[in-house]
């Protein structure tokens, strides 16, 4: 599995665009998203296991949710799981919390993508529950990778990017605003 230090892999994919439900036609609702799409931003990508489930759905939405804070940190979120472009689309519409999602829904269904990082579970076929978080140049900073039963926390991943973006020591359960490390004070 790819982890700290690597560079996230390339990658090409279609997506479900993260236009409003409203504006969507069928000229827009399917873009292309590659590893050069969101040049300069930090990215958040986070994989699911599969459409029209239960823990998804709860996860996506919550991501949802802090998209604007994610923004404010120059931050692209994306997620992605194996389903095709298609069974996004279907779920977003379907989903009542996914309706108006805010970022694209990337859809990994030749497996390349997960493969690459090292995510595919071999008993299911499908993504882990796995997220990344990469610098401006792609450089993987943060991974974390949980059980296909077990959602992860979204305002942790935003408490990690905000301690990456400070580029300073910072403690245990340490927050925004809070004092980081001085190495300075600490060694004398």
């Amino acid at each position: 599995m790819l982890g700290v230090g690597d560079k996230f892999p390339q990658f090409n994919v279609k997506a479900v665009s993260d236009a409003k439900l409203e504006d969507i036609n069928i000229d827009n609702v399917f873009i292309d998203v590659t590893d050069e799409s969101y040049p300069g931003k930090w990215k958040v990508v986070f994989f699911y296991p599969k459409d029209f489930t239960f823990v998804c759905p709860t996860e996506i939405a919550a991501f949802g949710d802090l998209n604007d804070e994610f923004q404010d940190r120059d931050t692209q979120v994306l997620t992605a799981s194996t389903d095709s472009e298609f069974v996004h689309w279907a779920w977003r519409r379907e989903q009542e919390e996914l309706k108006n999602l805010p970022f694209p829904m990337l859809s990994d269904v030749k497996r390349e993508l997960t493969s690459s990082l090292g995510i595919l579970d071999k008993a299911e076929g499908v993504a882990q529950r796995a997220v990344y978080i990469t610098d401006p140049d792609n450089i993987i900073r943060f991974v974390m990778v949980t059980d296909l039963n077990v959602g992860r926390n979204p305002k942790e991943v935003l408490r990690v990017l905000d301690a990456l973006q400070t580029d300073e020591l910072c403690p245990c359960n340490w927050s925004k605003g809070d004092e980081t490390i001085d190495l300075h004070e600490a060694t004398a």
